[in-house]
């Protein structure tokens, strides 16, 4: 008994461990994106910003940005109206490993040129 629990216990700490990681992106390579916000969700456990980007041929692709929780980006001066849907942004950040159109974010510039403090972390 007091076995299982243990295992158990390792099972659950090693899956909360692996989802604070960045095992899912390619951190060997930032890319950068410049967009128009389709959505912004200010919430936990990530945030996220969804975004559009025009390839080549003009045609629009939807990218998710994850950043870290709206707990960690409060005390940085980011809220729910820090980004606007159809505010024009430039993200920064290491793209799915899997060929998804998401990326972790590690930089959120406005077309002013300011640039929204993330700071790292998960």
């Amino acid at each position: 008994m007091k076995n299982s629990f243990l295992a158990l216990f390792f099972l659950l700490a090693g899956s909360a461990a692996a989802h604070h990681g960045l095992a899912a992106f390619d951190t060997t390579a930032p890319v950068t994106f410049h967009g128009t916000v389709t959505d912004f969700h200010f919430v936990n456990p990530h945030c996220v910003v969804e975004f559009d980007v025009k390839d080549d041929k003009g045609e629009a692709r939807n990218w998710k940005a994850e950043l870290t929780s709206a707990n960690h980006l409060a005390p940085k001066g980011w809220n729910e109206s820090s980004i606007q849907t159809g505010d024009r942004i430039t993200v920064t950040g290491f793209r799915a490993k899997n060929s998804a159109p998401s990326l972790w974010a590690t930089k959120v510039v406005l077309a002013n040129g300011e640039e929204l403090k993330i700071n790292g972390g998960n």
